[in-house]
Parts: structure tokens; sequence; C-alpha cells
């Protein structure tokens, strides 16, 4: 009877040393996919209509979730044309499109952009901007880029952007967003 017992009790040992093997083993790799993604990706939920058709929402159930990439800018510059995330002045965690690059001059005349005073041809994918002379860029006039960004909104008519908070210092760009995760139906990357 004494055996059995002991039998019972070291394989209730055995059983306890696995399921704590397997606990580790799952926080390990819960731990390292949380380093991955703090390292690598940030998620955000779309809170305004200013990049629409692009990203869409209102920070509601069916708005658009984006997963950003943070390491493609460690290798290479900024694009334009790429949707980049970063705080605004008000420190909400806006996306804009750049349109403006280091060292550029930006003019706005008739919804045309125009850098370095040469009219800049939009690619195709994205013939349904629409860029309005609103801020600083009112009454065609024009702005420096200096060593920063200059960013806009897709939907150009309501978008809080670089016309009326400036141009947007490199280091302030968060990461590049990358894929829109969440409504199902519109699952897709972000950038041309």
């Amino acid at each position: 009877m004494e055996s059995g017992q002991s039998y019972k009790r070291v394989q209730g040992k055995r059983l306890l040393r696995r399921v704590f093997c397997f606990a580790r083993n799952v926080l390990a790799l819960v731990g390292f996919l949380f380093i991955i993604k703090q390292v690598f990706f940030n998620l955000s939920v779309v809170v305004s209509g200013s990049m629409m058709p692009t990203l869409q929402g209102d920070g509601g159930p069916n708005s658009d979730w984006v997963l950003s990439e943070k390491v493609s800018y460690l290798f290479r510059k900024p694009k334009r044309w790429e949707v980049v995330w970063f705080h605004n002045p008000d420190g909400f965690l806006v996306a804009k499109r750049i349109v403006g690059l280091p060292g550029e001059t930006i003019s706005l005349e008739d919804f045309e952009l125009f850098i370095n005073g040469n009219k800049i041809q939009i690619p195709e994918e994205l013939n349904f901007l629409k860029y309005y002379s609103y801020g600083n860029l009112s009454r065609g006039s024009k702005v420096n880029c200096g060593a920063a960004y200059y960013v806009l909104g897709d939907d150009s008519r309501d978008s809080a952007d670089s016309r009326y908070d400036g141009t947007v210092a490199e280091e302030q760009l968060l990461g590049r967003a990358w894929l829109i995760i969440w409504p199902s139906d519109r699952l897709g990357l972000v950038n041309p």
C-alpha cells in the first residue's frame, strides 16, 4: 500500500513539474513577444477622420487598428507619401502623410502641391488626395521644411497638420504606419 502512495506522490510531483515548466515557457514566450512588440511595433486606434479614406475611425468599435513598425527608420530616412505616427503639440498620437522632406520648400496652388517651385506628381494610387491651401499654406504662401518633415492629413479640409502645427522633426516620428489589422474587411497595407 505504501509503495502505491509513493508512486502517486512521485507522479504528482512529475505532473506538477511539467505544469510548472509549461507555464514558465508560456510566460517566457509572452514576455519575449511583448518585448518584440514594444521595441519594433506599435498598435494604435484611429480616433479622427483626418486621414480618410486611408485610415478611418472616430475611436469607436469600427475604427481602424493600425500596426506601425519602428524599425525601418533605423536604417533609412522617411520617404515622401509614407504615413507616419507622432505626437502632436497637444500630446496626442496622430497619423499624417509626409509630403515635404528636409530642405524643401512647400506651397499649394489650386489643390496642386509644389516642392521647391516645381509641381509634384502624386502617385497614381494616391490620386484621391486633394490638399487645401489653409493655415501656413494659404494665399500662395511657401513654407521651408528646414531640417524637418511637412505632413498633411489625407482629408486636408479637416486635419490639424503641418499647416497649423508646423513641421515634424525626425526624432518625433514614432513609426511608419504599416498594416490595418482591424476591422477585418479593411485588412491591408497602409503605405504605397
